[in-house]
């Protein structure tokens, strides 16, 4: 019997309007505002040498399922600046830069209540974008977090999907076995997080048809 779906957010229940599932040919772009905005005059070889640690972070890329504070990953990318502002700066800046618009889909209000009206707890489980903080992804998703009665995201578990923590963390706080979870996504690794959780799986697309 179920008794809690969790839904993964981005392109499930929300998106970063024109956004791919890969980030990196918009570092760039990050980078020019944070060079800009403080004036850092940077030289390619520097940007060049960030791009390379950021790219090689991106778990698009690599593949990592541990996840790596956003501080830590953006002071290993601007080691060799020969100034920088403080990281927090850095790291607002650069996201700042893509111009992200996030955009929460029509349905997704009305499915959480119709969820909660039979009975059942609704959960997130989310993988934020690499090197973006917990907070400034939440900034995103204001009007949507409060209708949830559990979020959960890479950074708050300690790992990315497919690693199956984020689903046990849910399971253990609603007190419920993992047997009784539906995750809902629409990707790929979605299917093989449930799996290796050992919980249900369906795709939002085939959800949302019922």
């Amino acid at each position: 019997m179920i008794k809690a779906i969790v839904f993964d957010l981005g392109g499930t229940l929300m998106e970063y309007k024109g956004m791919p599932l890969n980030w990196e040919e918009y570092y760039p772009k990050g980078l020019q505002n944070v060079n800009r905005k403080n004036g850092l005059n940077l030289k390619e070889e520097h940007l060049q040498k960030t791009l390379s640690v950021l790219k090689a972070c991106n778990p698009r890329n690599s593949r990592r399922e541990n996840e790596i504070a956003p501080e830590v990953i953006f002071e290993d990318a601007t080691a060799s600046w020969p100034q920088r502002p403080d990281i927090r700066i850095i790291i607002e800046d650069f996201f700042e830069g893509m111009a992200l618009e996030a955009r929460i889909f029509d349905y997704t209000e009305e499915l959480i209540r119709k969820c909660k009206a039979e009975g059942l707890k609704v959960a997130c489980l989310t993988d934020l974008p690499s090197g973006m903080p917990d907070p400034f992804f939440r900034r995103s998703i204001t009007e949507l977090e409060p209708l949830l009665d559990l979020y959960v995201s890479s950074q708050t578990c300690g790992f990315r999907k497919p690693n199956p923590k984020g689903l046990r963390d849910i399971a253990d706080c609603f007190g419920i076995e993992l047997s009784e979870i539906l995750f809902v996504g629409d990707e790929k690794k979605d299917e093989e997080t449930a799996r290796n959780a050992g919980c249900k799986f369906e795709y939002i697309n085939t959800y949302l048809r019922r």
